[in-house]
């Protein structure tokens, strides 16, 4: 079973920056995903990336958000400018291949606040 371990959150000022890492235990089967969940809202997707290099954002954090993988276990999301709305709960997710099949990985969460 693959594991996720999510690092980075914290609370910043808006306008500031953090960078949130995941790190899986094992092989990923075809990408890495960051979602968020703000406190009364349904979870959402906010950026991806294949193990082939293909990335996508959230149209809300297009320009403001980068992912990068730095090996196929890896993701980092640096998020710059960072607004209050961004607020929430960061979850990293992966899917892997078991031994019946893809099965899916999340990772606890790291809070991420925006506030002055």
């Amino acid at each position: 079973q693959v594991q996720l371990v999510e690092s980075g959150g914290g609370l910043v000022q808006p306008g500031g920056s953090l960078r949130l890492s995941c790190t899986a235990s094992g092989n990923i089967f075809s990408g890495m995903n960051w979602y968020r969940q703000a406190p009364g809202k349904q979870r959402e997707l906010v950026a991806g990336v294949t193990t082939g290099g293909i990335k996508n954002y959230a149209d809300s954090v297009k320009g403001r958000f980068t992912i990068s993988s730095v090996n196929k276990n890896t993701v980092y999301l640096q998020m710059n400018n960072l607004k209050p709305e961004d607020t929430a709960v960061y979850y990293c997710y992966a899917d892997y291949l078991g031994p019946t099949g893809v099965r899916d990985a999340w990772g606890k969460g790291t809070l991420v606040t925006v506030s002055s």
